[in-house]
């Protein structure tokens, strides 16, 4: 890139090691971005499939090791990547992302941009309290460097303005948005794509099917699902439960279903990377989640037309309002989880008019095209053009 021109030239970063919804937000970005406007570069972890997707794409990936907290060699090649690559903004999601990005690009002059998508509070992180006090600790001391924060929901965003209390110009709520010309709700491909799953997992065309998606940590809320298949197998004999993905608590929770008696009424799947088919599956979505920050499995089940009853949570109240396109229930509840659950079973009427207005909400609000140009926005409110000499501080 010519140092003199106007287009902008961005480095995201991120670790990459399991394809989530942070690498698939930057992937999004990646590809909606007009080519002529942006020189795209990643620096993510080369163990995951992220770096794999991006090197097939011939998009400019950079190898980083980012599973070390703190590592001077990290962010002196960090450093190394914003001058050789003349980097105008660094675009970074993730506790040790956010960290290495802010410190490496403070180095440098003229002053890098630096922008920070905060998806989920430290407190939802998935490792022990001593880590967690780490990582708020070297947030802390290194987020004052940031010019934008991007948060997908209004809970995080209060959480920032209140709890952190960042300034409220550099906080940008933009809510994660679905690919919608990728899920169509109707047509032979979906019904040929139901039939495939549930011959796969020994399913009849009739057979009521409860899905769950997600990872099997605390925060999904998994064991109150299996708590509830008893009441629900007492009026749906034949109801199975499809729990798709995997995790620390896969042994306890199929513990459990053995324990309850229901375990053949439910179907671990493991880790599948096709979801858009399993969601055709499936007659409903159950997400029993108890913290979330912005889930995307929930706008994918909207986005194919599926009723959906999950927790009424922050962030899922952002999704979905209570009996129009979906069904809320408190957490840690499993009565009134089954009973919400066998009322969308027993009412057809009920389950094709929320889910035409899950499908209209997702077009309405949590399109791809609507965050990409959100994100331009923040970018290009953070650009100038100056003949640039990169070097230390």
């Amino acid at each position: 890139m010519n140092s003199t021109d106007c287009s902008i030239s961005i480095l995201f970063v991120i670790d990459g090691l399991e394809f989530g919804g942070g690498e698939r937000t930057f992937l999004q970005l990646i590809q909606g971005l007009p080519c002529e406007r942006y020189a795209i570069h990643v620096a993510t972890s080369p163990e995951g499939d992220f770096f794999k997707i991006l090197t097939g794409m011939g998009i400019d990936v950079v190898p980083l090791d980012l599973r070390k907290r703190v590592s001077v060699n990290n962010i002196k090649k960090l450093s190394g990547i914003i001058r050789k690559r003349k980097i105008d903004i660094v675009h970074s999601q993730g506790g040790r992302s956010d960290f290495y990005a802010r410190i490496a690009a403070r180095r440098l002059k003229p002053k890098i941009k630096i922008v920070n998508t905060v998806a989920m509070p430290v407190k939802g992180y998935d490792v022990s309290a001593l880590r967690k006090g780490a990582y708020r600790f070297f947030d802390w001391v290194s987020e004052r460097y940031a010019d934008r924060f991007i948060v997908v929901s209004e809970v995080l965003k209060e959480t920032l303005l209140n709890s952190y209390r960042i300034p409220p110009d550099k906080v940008i709520k933009i809510y994660n948005g679905i690919e919608l010309n990728e899920y169509r709700p109707n047509g032979k491909e979906v019904r040929s794509q139901k039939s495939e799953v549930r011959r796969e997992f020994g399913l009849s065309k009739d057979a009521p099917v409860i899905g769950a998606i997600g990872r099997m940590v605390w925060q999904k809320g998994f064991e109150y699902l299996i708590e509830c298949i008893p009441e629900i197998v007492r009026t749906y004999p034949d109801a199975k439960i499809l729990i798709v993905g995997d995790g620390p608590l896969r042994e306890r929770l199929g513990a459990l279903s053995e324990e309850l008696g229901v375990r053949d009424n439910v179907i671990f799947a493991g880790f599948r990377s096709d979801i858009k088919e399993i969601l055709s599956a499936v007659d409903l979505l159950v997400v029993p989640s108890l913290l979330e920050g912005f889930p995307m499995v929930t706008l994918e089940a909207m986005a194919m037309a599926k009723p959906i009853v999950a927790t009424n949570i922050d962030g899922i109240t952002e999704q979905i309002t209570d009996g129009i396109d979906g069904i809320l229930v408190s957490p840690r509840d499993p009565s009134t989880l089954a009973k919400a659950v066998i009322r969308v079973l027993n009412d057809n009427e009920l389950v094709r008019t929320m889910g035409l207005s899950a499908r209209e909400r997702v077009e309405q609000d949590f399109s791809v095209e609507k965050m990409v140009a959100e994100t331009e926005k923040v970018y290009m409110s953070l650009h100038y053009c100056p003949v640039k000499l990169y070097g230390s501080t």
